[in-house]
């Protein structure tokens, strides 16, 4: 725009010029009218340059023509990039919302570095665009959330560590509480066991029998089997014992517990209605002496006319009228001894 320019004055100033040259050759034609009778040759090249001159002025006029016919075309030109240029740069902040002086740096671009296609330029804006679309209206509350969040699942895994910890503590308290179960129950076991050997064959009057755990190695899950062998009978378990022998059997095993590890009362349930009366004399005796080494008080509910005889203190139901009935209560063990002073 600047050579046109230039171009344009120098065209402008050339008419002045050659008018200037023009008055010049007039004055030199005067001259030379003067003397034409001595520079017949001078006339003839001033004519010639005149000529020359003319056809310069003519050409400088249509150059001069052409020169602002050019001009005003550029200005139209410059006047359509000017309203490109504005166009552009409102749809540059409207789209992808940016300065055009900071598109080259948002796309990474040196500024003597040749931009890409423009059409593929527009078709990766336009996919651009749709992503950013597909997102979403953007959570100005995000940061501080995933703050939030990232406090949370910090605290979450300082949990975890410290419940895992626990578990593993739990885990070795378990542990330690089944070896310790486990010894105890063996030790509680073999005593019971000795015991009730003992009390098997006491109450038998001799035999064999003892107590095994079954199903499991482990103490804690093993179930408990009886084996017995009452005196001229064979060794077999406690179900194919007879209904007498089973109930010996099972007092024997409650009076090995008792004594093993005693209790302070002690309640029977007919426990002699299958015994016959020798057997029923050594479960009283037997519970006197157990009574006496363990201080356990027993209740025996019975029928029994010698467990009634062998009681310190005997307590019965009576219904004297119909329908209502009467507690009856005898000391044995102080009549006994009124008797013996009487």
């Amino acid at each position: 725009r600047g050579a046109l320019e230039r171009e344009t004055a120098s065209l402008l100033a050339r008419p002045a010029a050659i008018a200037a040259e023009s008055e010049s050759l007039a004055v030199a034609l005067a001259d030379a009218g003067a003397n034409c009778r001595h520079s017949s040759d001078s006339l003839a090249s001033a004519e010639t340059r005149l000529r020359a001159a003319t056809e310069s002025s003519k050409l400088a006029d249509q150059a001069l023509a052409e020169a602002r016919e050019q001009r005003a075309r550029y200005e139209v030109l410059r006047d359509g990039a000017d309203e490109a240029l504005a166009w552009l740069t409102r749809e540059i902040r409207e789209r992808v919302a940016a300065a055009p002086e900071a598109l080259a740096e948002l796309a990474g671009l040196a500024a003597d570095e040749v931009p890409p296609d423009p059409t593929e330029t527009s078709t990766r804006l336009d996919r651009l665009i749709r992503e950013r679309d597909g997102i979403g209206p953007v959570n100005l509350m995000a940061e501080s959330e995933a703050a939030e969040a990232e406090a949370r699942v910090t605290g979450l895994r300082r949990e975890r560590t410290e419940l895992t910890e626990a578990i593993a503590r739990l885990r070795r308290g378990m542990a330690s509480l089944d070896q310790e179960g486990r010894q105890r129950l063996t030790a509680a076991f073999e005593r019971v066991n000795e015991h009730f050997s003992a009390l098997f064959a006491r109450l038998f009057g001799g035999g064999r029998a003892y107590l095994s755990l079954v199903d499991d190695p482990d103490p804690l899950a093993a179930g408990l089997e009886i084996m017995a062998s009452p005196p001229g009978k064979r060794l077999q378990t406690l179900s194919l014992l007879s209904g007498g022998e089973q109930a010996l059997t099972a007092l024997a095993l409650i009076f090995a517990v008792f004594l093993t590890n005693p209790a302070p009362v002690c309640v029977l349930d007919e426990v002699d209605a299958p015994l016959d009366d020798a057997n029923v004399d050594r479960f009283c005796a037997l519970v006197g002496e157990i009574a006496d080494t363990t201080g356990t008080r027993f209740l025996l509910v019975t029928h029994h006319r010698i467990t009634m005889a062998r009681v310190d203190r005997l307590f019965g139901v009576t219904m004297a009228e119909r329908g209502v009935s009467q507690l009856v209560s005898v000391d044995l063990a102080r009549a006994a001894r009124l008797r013996q002073t009487a």
